[in-house]
């Protein structure tokens, strides 16, 4: 489906749910770079509780929505799970992905939260992502092997 065929609420929905995201996280603290921290480091355990209360809601929703619908209210597009195999890319990048969490207490969510509460500090790890993301880009580009293709369905 183009972004031309969308429900007009569509845009509207994806910016207030990122409100939304945005002001759980730094609610809960999870922008905070700090607490973070602290949790990776086995001393403080209070964000469990918020990415369990996340993993809850979102799997009531998803599953009341497919039962109850077949299709995405404002995309039309059927609701089916995302099978993702288990490849190199996945494991090397989600241990890339979790030194990086590790050694600057955020992930990409919550960076952006953390710079919504005046943490500019961040900037600097804003930075090392996009960095990151733009010279994995180059090195896939350039076609080095990193693995199957992504299909349609990833």
């Amino acid at each position: 489906m183009s972004s031309d065929d969308r429900h007009p609420l569509f845009m509207p929905l994806v910016f207030v749910g990122g409100l939304l995201f945005g002001f759980g996280l730094a609610f809960s603290h999870m922008a905070q770079p700090e607490v973070v921290l602290s949790f990776l480091q086995f001393a403080d355990f209070g964000l469990i509780f918020v990415m369990a209360g996340a993993a809850i809601v979102t799997g009531i929703a998803v599953f009341g929505a497919s039962l109850l619908r077949s299709e995405a209210p404002l995309t039309g597009s059927p609701y089916r799970r995302r099978l993702k195999t288990l490849d190199r890319n996945v494991v090397f990048g989600g241990a890339i992905f979790g030194v990086g969490w590790g050694l600057s207490g955020i992930c990409p969510g919550a960076a952006y939260a953390s710079l919504g509460v005046g943490n500019v500090i961040v900037l600097y790890g804003v930075a090392g992502m996009f960095l990151g993301a733009y010279v994995q880009g180059y090195v896939r580009s350039r076609g080095v092997d990193t693995g199957p293709e992504a299909t349609t369905t990833d």
